[in-house]
């Protein structure tokens, strides 16, 4: 049983990762990005509550965030009350970059099926 686990966990691994390459390949952003645009569709987020929202480190987030902010995808501004604390949230062209991923199926629920069906 344990290897049965082992398995399917490198399975989802290996899926998760062709699914990675793909995105990447067809809409230029990679999944944390993506994931990105999505946290802040509808409001606007700190470094910390993106990091939280991602499951990333601090450092790791600073580098999707800039990224995307290269791209012109992301916005920050200084906090209304405490100028220290900055938000980030998302530009015209990145609501329409998440409009473009969302058309597309992701076939995420294929994927989900075939392993289950490999694997019951």
């Amino acid at each position: 049983m344990k290897a049965m686990n082992l398995c399917l966990l490198r399975d989802i691994y290996c899926r998760i990762r062709n699914f990675e390459m793909t995105f990447q390949r067809d809409y230029g952003l990679c999944l944390n990005e993506g994931m990105l645009l999505c946290s802040l569709k509808s409001q606007k987020l700190t470094s910390g509550e993106i990091a939280d929202a991602l499951g990333l480190t601090c450092s790791n987030t600073s580098k999707v965030i800039k990224s995307v902010e290269s791209k012109g995808y992301v916005k920050r501004t200084l906090g209304k009350g405490d100028k220290r604390q900055m938000y980030f949230s998302i530009t015209k062209p990145g609501l329409e970059k998440l409009n473009e991923m969302m058309e597309e199926e992701m076939n995420v629920a294929l994927i989900l099926k075939d392993i289950r069906e490999n694997y019951m």
